[in-house]
C-alpha cells in the first residue's frame, strides 16, 4: 500500500508560546488503512490532526500528506481530504442540511445537476434523507454528526480524518457512526484517521493503533498488540477495553480462556465456555 501521510517528531509553539511537540514513532498512514491516535485529553492527538490537514505549521520536524507539505500547498492537499472536527457546530454552515453537505461541491464549481445527483445519493447513503430541509443548529447531536461526515464525504476524500468523532454521543449513535465508516471504508477505500480516547470502541474500527502520551507517539500496532502491554496503557493514563478486564479477571480466578481482541470475540469464548460447563 503506498504511504499517503508521514509525520516525523513534529514540534509547534502556539500564539501563547506554549510549546507542543508529537515525536517518538513515525506516524504513517497507508492508502485505505483504518487508523486510531489513541490517548488521553492533553496528550497531541488534535495538534497532530491540525497539521496533518494543514491548520498548522510545525515549528520543527517533517509533515508529509501525499508527498507534499500540507502548509505549503493546502489547496492541493484539502482537496483531497474530509475533516469533522470533535465540535461539529463550528463545521456546520449551511442553512438547511442539503445546503451543508453541498456546500463543498458547490465551492469547486460542480453543476448543479450534478450537485444534486450526489447530495441525494449522500443523504441515502448516511440515512438522513429525511433531515434534508431541517436546520442544522436543531439536529440531536448524532444527527450533527451524521451531517458532518456527509459533507466531508461529498467529494470522495483518499483521507477522512476524524477527531473525537464520538464524544457525546449516546451508545446507539456511536455504533450507527463507527457502522457507516465500516462501510465507507470497505466502499470507497477511504483512509481513516481517528482520534479518540473511548477504548472500548478501538478493536471495532481500527486496523492500525497508535498510543500517544504526553506528546510521544508510543506504541503503534494492531489492537490485540497495543491492549495486551500493559505498561504502554499504564503509560498513556489509560484503562484496558472492559472485555479485556474481565477475561484477566477470569484467568485470576482459575478460567484458562485467552485473551479476545473485540467484543464479538469476547462474547465467542464466553460461549464457548458456558458450551463446555454445560457439557
Amino acid at each position: 500500500m503506498n504511504e499517503i501521510v508521514k509525520v516525523r517528531c513534529l514540534k509547534h509553539v502556539y500564539p501563547d508560546a506554549t510549546e507542543v511537540s508529537v515525536c517518538g514513532l513515525d506516524f504513517v498512514v497507508h492508502e485505505g488503512e483504518k487508523v486510531v491516535i489513541l490517548g488521553s485529553n492533553g496528550s497531541g492527538k488534535t495538534t497532530l490532526l491540525a497539521h496533518i490537514i494543514g491548520l498548522l505549521k510545525a515549528t520543527e520536524g517533517e509533515i508529509k500528506v501525499f508527498g507534499k507539505v500540507p502548509t505549503k500547498e493546502f489547496d492541493e492537499v484539502i482537496l483531497n481530504i474530509g475533516v469533522v472536527f470533535q465540535n461539529v457546530d463550528e463545521q456546520i454552515i449551511g442553512p438547511t442540511v442539503e445546503d451543508d453537505i453541498a456546500f463543498a461541491l458547490r465551492n469547486r464549481g460542480v453543476p448543479s445537476g450534478e450537485v444534486d445527483e450526489r447530495v441525494d445519493a449522500m443523504m441515502e447513503t448516511m440515512g438522513i434523507a429525511n433531515l434534508r430541509r431541517k436546520i442544522p443548529h436543531y439536529l440531536s447531536g448524532g444527527e450533527k454528526k451524521k451531517v458532518a461526515l456527509a459533507g466531508a464525504l461529498i467529494a470522495n476524500p483518499v483521507l477522512l480524518v476524524l477527531d473525537e468523532p464520538f464524544k457525546g454521543l449516546d451508545p446507539i449513535a456511536k455504533e450507527e457512526i463507527i457502522q457507516l465508516l465500516s462501510e465507507i471504508n470497505a466502499k470507497h477505500k477511504s483512509a481513516l484517521v481517528i482520534t479518540t480516547h473511548e477504548v472500548n470502541l478501538v478493536s471495532k474500527i481500527a486496523d492500525v493503533v497508535y498510543v500517544l502520551s504526553g506528546g510521544n507517539i508510543i506504541a503503534r500496532g494492531n489492537p490485540k498488540e497495543i491492549f495486551l502491554n500493559p505498561q504502554v496503557l499504564h503509560q498513556a493514563n489509560m484503562q484496558p477495553p472492559d472485555f479485556l478486564v474481565l477475561f484477566s479477571a477470569l484467568r485470576e480466578v482459575g478460567f484458562d480462556v485467552g485473551f479476545p481482541s473485540t467484543m464479538e470475540e469476547a462474547a465467542n469464548m464466553l460461549a464457548e465456555l458456558l458450551r463446555k460447563k454445560d457439557n
